[in-house]
């Protein structure tokens, strides 16, 4: 558990930045500049989540349980988790999707986060999923409060949507059938 808690607190130290206190983030940009910062925020972000990855993983296994889902809340945990990576996918390919929800990765965290608490009631589960819940509400709601840096991203068009919708729904199906099975240990379908 202590590997899991290091991990979110590393990795939610580089995310919480802006968010808390962007003008020092800013100021540490001209001091260091761009892509220093860009480095050193991957870095810390990058052990923070392989921290947090395995100490879910090896936590998992013993965690003490909060509450059980019932079955059905298993399929709506599902059904919620078709428009994450859709979503997620209309962040990088701009359109009515990313002008609409304004952040997408942000909404695909809370879709994700939320419809893992669902099906999920351990303690680890809470403190993962829970965390990152968290932190993209916060993230959401800093982003109405401050100004927005510039990123330099594809033209929007409505094809965009097209392939952000297909390419996100391919995805869920491979992660669904295959990828979550591998990767976390847990069938989603099966």
């Amino acid at each position: 558990m202590l590997c899991l808690v290091s991990g979110l607190i590393l990795f939610f130290a580089a995310h919480f930045i802006s968010i808390i206190n962007d003008s020092w983030r800013d100021r540490m940009v001209r001091r260091i500049g761009e892509l220093p910062w860009k480095a050193l925020y991957s870095v810390v972000s990058l052990a923070g989540l392989v921290l947090a990855i395995s100490g879910y993983g090896s936590a998992r296994m013993d965690s003490q349980i909060l509450y059980v889902s019932p079955v059905w809340l298993h399929h709506v945990s599902s059904l919620l988790m078709l428009a994450v990576f859709p979503l997620f996918a209309a962040a990088f390919l701009p359109g009515r999707i990313k002008s609409a929800v304004k952040h997408p990765v942000l909404a695909a965290t809370k879709i994700w986060a939320f419809s893992h608490l669902l099906a999920n009631g351990a303690l680890v589960d809470v403190l993962l999923f829970g965390s990152f819940l968290v932190w993209a509400v916060a993230g959401r709601i800093s982003m109405t409060r401050r100004v927005q840096r510039p990123v330099p991203e594809l033209a929007p068009t409505p094809r965009n949507d097209a392939v952000a919708v297909i390419v996100g729904l391919g995805i869920y199906v491979i992660f669904a059938i295959f990828l979550h099975r591998w990767l976390i240990g847990v069938p989603v379908m099966g």
